[in-house]
């Protein structure tokens, strides 16, 4: 199975140069550390930072620098700073190339459920009703399963909703699959992990592309 960070390797290939990207808390910041060497990216974090690097060393650790995570994070050169209603005009304004979040949930529709669990104080939903609302391209970085071993790629979701239909991508720690005419389509498999296995942790309905082959991490 991937870890954590292999999943944020798999996807920081998805990345393209040029783009401009929204990071969101858990996994997802991970992939900051693996942009191809031969490709320009501009990360955004909704808290009001265009330009950010990997995560710092212990050295490089400024604790004025944060993501909207309250992370500590690096900037590379050229990066800028700006109040809320600038970012989440870039957010709403559709100039982000590509969101990558994390979630609790995920169905087979591509709705996603990433913000509460019911009867679980939360401070608030954040950007993520924002992104999921105007990205075109979403990726879900996430475990397959939840701690108790129950699937969270589900037929519907049973949390409440940060988004409906918008996720294109979910890179787990057993395989990515897509959202395919309202089921998931497994295109990859994480190395000595099987086809049967990860339909037996997926409660949605799950379809094998014919081109399903082993993840290159």
């Amino acid at each position: 199975m991937l870890t954590k960070e292999q999943i944020a390797q798999r996807i920081s290939k998805e990345l393209q140069d040029g783009f401009y990207v929204n990071l969101g808390i858990g996994i997802p910041t991970l992939v900051a550390n693996y942009v191809p060497k031969n490709i320009n990216v501009e990360f955004q974090s909704e808290n009001g930072v265009l330009g950010m690097g990997p995560f710092p060393t212990k050295e490089q650790v400024d604790a004025d620098l944060i993501n909207a995570g309250k992370q500590t994070i690096t900037t590379l050169p050229g990066a800028s700073f700006f109040d809320s209603e600038l970012s989440f005009g870039m957010i709403r304004g559709q100039h982000i190339d590509l969101t990558v979040l994390g979630a609790m949930e995920v169905s087979q529709n591509g709705d996603i459920a990433n913000w509460k669990i019911p009867g679980k104080m939360v401070k608030g939903m954040g950007g993520a009703m924002d992104l999921v609302a105007s990205a075109e391209n979403i990726i879900v970085a996430m475990m397959h399963t939840n701690r108790a071993g129950e699937s969270k790629l589900l037929k519907q979701c049973s949390l409440p909703l940060t988004g409906v239909g918008c996720v294109k991508t979910i890179v787990t720690n057993l395989g990515l699959l897509t959202i395919e005419n309202g089921k998931f389509l497994l295109k990859e498999t994480a190395p000595e992990v099987g086809v049967e296995y990860i339909k037996s942790v997926t409660e949605g309905e799950l379809l094998v592309s014919p081109n399903c082959k082993t993840m290159l991490i």
